[in-house]
């Protein structure tokens, strides 16, 4: 039989060990898992983290010359001052100069002198910190005077390489060195090199130091001495002997991370925090454009000091204060500031090209600012050109103003955000604002084209950019075959409504026209004459106008059956009109997991890697209404690209089109963390989803009409006609109608829901656009007590005699026109326009109170005549 020696152990224990034992036992694993705990504690206490070491920005050394540098393709001669990188550009046909920089900006008298430098600058950037503080350099000051700059000539081509800080000239030679490198590298050179380079270079041994030496001093100034016989460089060398030995020691293999290294054993010298950036500018002439691009590969910053915002060739075709001419401006179709027009004390022109950047977060919004087209222009006298901007325009706004501010001077320019910020809500824990910056940069550039016309007329630049349009989307912009108005009609399915339902509130949809009313609707227009519509059905599914997110595309059986909508599709287009099914395709309102919407997996991601939650604004205290009802998501790219096709899927179902009712108008990036999309990249991808989508039969219907959009759509509604009417703007112009009409269809406003009827066919009049309604059966009655009170005048059956009106003489007498190309437009005075097409017609129209006569031509007040 086996003894249990355990149970001998214990008997041989100590009575009061044993109840120790027993107490301690089950104390064991916990004591094992703090003892671990502690002892990682002590090993990360005690374990030095990985120094992290900031890569030196070597600055470009001076690679310029006396003689200017000079590039010529037969049509344009680019000559470049290499003290200053400022250039002229001679367009050769027409004998033009126009150049970079004011030519006289140095002696303007009306400036100081930092506005001096930013007259004589073709490059300007401006770096940001944490606390959000903004910091502007400009290449004059900050580069061309410092000789930290090179000159790189191609063919047909000039690159400008910059570094742009408060330094002095730098040159990349030695300023101190140990004997066994001194000899280390002339022992690569050739003996008459190694003598030259040796007048420069004082040798200093501690055990041989002369009477005139300052040990003392030394010793301060190169502690390596005590250990090293050194060679220090001499002090006054002039900038010519330096720019040698720079270049006999790049030869032996002398590289600016030995050159910080030696900096660090020179005392002496005074270092600088001030931060330094590099950037390059590319000009190339193309044919008879210059095209300029700025690689976001060669921006090289601290992400400390981030760049914020570049403008290249901000003052480009500058006027004088003695110049006639003007500034075009992407306002609503098109804008004139004139030279010199004395508006000083208004507010500068800005505006951001597609409208704000929905991912990036804003306290308060006063005015939306946005151009949906990115080009703008300057005219002197007989010459002008426009500049495009191509790729980068997504970042862009386009900023202008007049002489008599700052300096003497009339420009237009486009500056570009380049590292995108957010701030950050820190609450007690720092009185300033804190900022995250994005930290890598896509693979992309900045690139504008300057177009010359040998003409100073707005008409023959915009003819010029519809060139360019039919160029860049050869085969998408062919004349329509129209041959009465494109007709918009906007019929309104559902809204929600909060109902009581035993005794709980629910939003449920509430029918305003039914698919079989809308059919009823489309009839009557047909029978009354009107022709050519294009009807967008909205509040057609997943609950109303307030559309939830389309993961599955449901019908709202309160408008009928699914075979009633069916019908109401083939109904319209046996009539020879086209209808499309509209959808909420970039935002999530008022969706949720049964929905098939979850926050936390589909919302686009600020810089912060928050959600992109997004509210309304107030018109009272402009900042944000922050609650639930108002609250809303920017969906992340991918999802709403997700989306965007199921709306099309839905639409080819029911044999209709597809309206995006922000698809080609909100452009938005997202910062998701494993999949992120700069503005740039989303903009592509919306290009290449319309171009499918119309390649592949489906006519698709937009609102506003950004440029890279309308190539592809059938139907452009809601078009911002004459954009916000600033005190510097001097004339209203139908710019981009010019290089569109005829190529594709597209409308203003709702007619009957904007607000002033009249005002809105008189903009349509006058800038070839088709006319818009929005319809619904129920009266208007039905919208009180909901959010949904803008469809007051919407009731088709009190509306339906203003609309046929409307139509019927707009139709007879410039129905003929949407086939053509608009060819000519004049203000005549402020209140009197007149538009001229390609078959001779003319549309005047008069925005006064008073009849107008010109040319024998009557116009009355608040009216419009066409003459053919």
């Amino acid at each position: 039989m086996k003894k249990d020696k355990n149970k001998d152990t214990n008997k041989k224990l100590n009575p009061v060990l044993q109840k120790i034992w027993k107490a301690v036992k089950p104390l064991i694993p916990s004591i094992i898992i703090a003892l671990i705990i502690v002892g990682a504690i002590v090993y990360v206490a005690n374990t030095k983290a990985p120094t992290e070491v900031k890569e030196a920005i070597p600055p470009y050394a001076f690679g310029g010359g006396e003689e200017p540098v000079v590039v010529d393709n037969g049509q344009l001669k680019l000559t470049m001052d290499p003290k200053t990188t400022e250039f002229s550009l001679e367009v050769k046909d027409s004998g033009k100069v126009w150049y970079s920089n004011p030519k006289d900006a140095a002696e303007d008298e009306k400036a100081l002198d930092d506005q001096k430098n930013f007259l004589q600058s073709p490059f300007i950037m401006s770096y940001s910190i944490t606390q959000g503080l903004e910091t502007t350099y400009n290449s004059y000051a900050f580069s061309a005077t410092n000789g930290i700059y090179e000159i790189v000539p191609g063919e047909n081509e000039i690159r400008v390489n910059y570094s742009l800080g408060s330094v002095e000239k730098e040159f990349t030679i030695p300023p101190v060195l140990t004997k066994t490198r001194f000899e280390q590298f002339t022992g690569a050179m050739e003996k008459k090199d190694v003598d030259y380079i040796k007048q420069y270079y004082k040798k200093y041994d501690i055990n041989k130091l002369t009477a005139k030496d300052n040990k003392d001093e030394l010793l301060a100034n190169y502690p390596i001495l005590e250990t090293e016989v050194i060679y220090v460089l001499r002090s006054g060398a002039k900038e010519n002997v330096r720019k040698t030995l720079q270049d006999k020691f790049a030869a032996a293999g002398y590289t600016y991370d030995d050159y910080t290294a030696d900096k660090e054993l020179d005392l002496s010298s005074k270092s600088s925090d001030t931060p330094i950036f590099n950037a390059s500018i590319i000009y190339k002439l193309d044919g008879k454009d210059l095209v300029v691009e700025v690689p976001f590969s060669d921006l090289d910053y601290d992400p400390e000091t981030p760049i914020y915002t570049i403008t290249p060739l901000p003052y480009f075709g500058a006027g004088g204060p003695n110049d006639k001419g003007f500034m075009v401006v992407p306002e609503g179709g098109g804008a004139l500031i004139n030279f010199n027009n004395g508006k000083t004390s208004q507010s500068s022109y800005y505006t951001n090209v597609y409208g704000w950047d929905m991912c990036l977060s804003r306290d308060a919004v006063v005015h939306n600012t946005r151009a949906y087209y990115g080009v703008y222009g300057v005219s002197e006298g007989n010459d002008s050109f426009i500049c495009i901007l191509e790729n980068g325009r997504a970042y862009a706004s386009i900023q202008a103003d007049v002489a008599g501010k700052n300096h003497s001077y009339n420009f237009v320019n486009a500056k570009y955000s380049i590292c995108q910020r957010e701030q950050y809500d820190v609450g007690d824990i720092a009185n300033s604002e804190i900022y995250e910056y994005i930290t890598d940069l896509p693979d992309e550039s900045l690139v504008q084209r300057y177009s010359f016309v040998n003409s100073g007329s707005y008409v023959d630049m915009a003819k010029k950019y519809g060139e360019y349009l039919q160029k860049e989307y050869a085969g998408y912009l062919d004349l329509v075959d129209d041959t009465s108005t494109p007709v918009a009609i906007e019929v309104i399915g559902s809204i929600d409504k909060v109902k009581q339902i035993v005794g709980i509130p629910v939003s449920r949809p509430l029918k305003l026209t039914s698919y079989d009313e809308a059919s009823e609707i489309i009839t009557d227009l047909t029978n009354s004459g009107v022709t050519n519509m294009h009807i967008k059905m909205v509040g057609w599914c997943n609950g109303g106008v307030n559309q939830k997110v389309l993961s599955k595309v449901k019908t709202i059986h309160a408008l009928g059956s699914k075979k009633d909508l069916t019908n109401m599709v083939s109904a319209a287009e046996a009539n020879g009109n086209q209808v499309y099914l509209n959808g909420i395709t970039q935002y999530a309102f008022d969706s949720n997991l049964l929905d098939g919407f979850f926050s936390y997996r589909d919302a686009a991601k600020l810089i912060s890697k928050e959600r992109a939650e997004l509210y309304a604004y107030s018109n009272v205290t402009y900042s944000e209404r922050e609650n639930s009802d108002n609250r809303y998501y920017l969906l992340h790219t991918d999802i709403a690209g997700k989306y965007s096709d199921n709306l099309v899927k839905a639409a080819q179902k029911y044999g209709a089109g597809a309206s995006f009712d922000d698809l080609g108008m909100d452009l938005s990036s997202d910062f998701y963390r494993k999949n992120m999309n700069s503005r740039e990249a989303v903009l592509n991808k919306q290009v290449e989803q319309l171009k499918n989508y119309n390649d592949n039969g489906t006519p698709v219907m937009i609102n506003m009409g950004n440029d890279y959009a309308v190539p592809f759509a059938k139907m452009v509604t809601r078009m911002d006609l004459r954009g916000s009417e600033y005190t510097i703007l001097d004339e209203c112009i139908p710019f981009f109608q010019l290089a569109i009409h005829g190529r594709v269809d597209y409308t203003g406003r709702p007619v009957n829901t904007c607000g002033n009827m009249e005002n809105e066919v008189l903009y349509s009049a006058e800038y070839g656009a088709g006319l818009c309604f929005e319809v619904m059966k129920e009266s208007s009655f039905a919208t009180q007590k909901t959010l949904y009170t803008q469809y007051y005048g919407a009731y088709y059956d009190a509306m339906k005699d203003n609309i046929l009106a409307i139509y019927t003489r707009y139709n007879n007498e410039l129905g003929h026109t949407f086939n053509q190309e608009m060819v000519g437009h004049e203000n005549i005075n402020a209140d009197v326009s007149c538009t001229e097409y390609a078959d001779g017609t003319k549309v005047y129209v008069n925005y006064g109170y008073s009849e107008y006569t010109v040319g024998g031509v009557k116009v009355p007040a608040r009216d419009y005549v066409v003459t053919r």
